[in-house]
């Protein structure tokens, strides 16, 4: 189990300490640091079931400068999204838990963390 977070982040820190209080086995990924690259957020999408517009995060000024809201949101603009959430990890909604089973979810509630940990093998 890996978790992607900003230490900044009190979702991320949040959704630590519950899988420390649950004795988890996890990595973790301070994605600002080592930005995912695009074929790994390729993957993750795939396993998170969602497209890169769902896990962006809109309102960052990165958001803002690169005109984001007015981007087209269809399958051929797909790879356009993914390489500015990997150029601009700031973008990618956090935290991001990639469970054993080969799921991952955006874990932003203690029930989402819950349900990570109990996919776990």
């Amino acid at each position: 189990m890996e978790i992607w977070i900003n230490p900044a982040c009190s979702k991320c820190r949040s959704a630590v300490k519950l899988l420390d209080e649950e004795g988890a086995d996890y990595t973790v990924r301070r994605y600002l640091e080592e930005p995912p690259t695009a074929q790994e957020l390729r993957e993750v999408l795939g396993r998170l079931g969602l497209e890169p517009w769902d896990i962006t995060r809109a309102q960052e000024p990165d958001a803002k400068e690169l005109g984001l809201k007015d981007w087209p949101r269809q399958p051929a603009d797909r790879d356009r999204w993914i390489e500015a959430l990997a150029a601009h990890p700031r973008l990618i909604q956090r935290p991001i838990i990639t469970a054993d089973d080969g799921t991952a979810s955006v874990a932003r509630s203690d029930e989402a963390v819950r349900d990570a940990l109990a996919r776990r093998g």
